[in-house]
């Protein structure tokens, strides 16, 4: 479970890690709630998305990682996709609603974990953010997007039910 920002985890491109940047926190995997992992494990597992060399990681889980992207940002509102992979397969998906001029969630994930992970993805964006008024994410102008189905996200992810 991310719970502050890791400016130097030492990776070369933090901003394409899943949550947009490195994070430290605690284990919610059941048996091992509150557990801090090492800077090697936060490194090498928790920020990376699939953490199957976790030794704390459950077999018994509904996803592996959690992947987010920006579907739109169009002020004051973004649209945040998620896409839960098991076994390098989608799992589920949805999209997040959140304001910006009132600066909450329109709607959220009924799991507190991903819920969690989609804040910190949006706290990592928020910096990054175009200042420009309105910027359309799904546009075929936007590099991220170019070559990708109008509805295909850029990967990103977190290992669920790991850090």
């Amino acid at each position: 479970m991310p719970v502050r920002k890791l400016e130097d985890g030492g990776w070369l491109h933090p901003s394409r890690l899943p949550l947009g940047g490195g994070w430290y926190g605690h284990c919610s995997c059941p048996g091992h709630e509150g557990v801090e992992p090492s800077q090697k494990e936060l490194t090498e597992y928790c920020n990376l998305g699939y953490a199957r060399s976790c030794s704390r990681l459950p077999v018994d889980r509904s996803c592996d990682a959690v992947r987010f992207s920006i579907a739109r940002d169009c002020a004051p509102q973004l649209l945040l996709c998620f896409v839960c992979e098991a076994a390098h397969q989608p799992a589920g998906h949805g999209v997040l609603e959140y304001d910006l001029s009132l600066g909450q969630w329109i709607s959220s994930h009924p799991d507190s974990r991903i819920q969690m992970m989609a804040e910190c993805y949006l706290q990592s964006y928020l910096p990054r953010r175009p200042q420009a008024a309105v910027t359309n994410l799904t546009s075929s102008t936007n590099y991220e997007t170019k070559g990708r189905p109008d509805d295909a996200p850029p990967r990103r992810g977190f290992a669920v039910g790991d850090e």
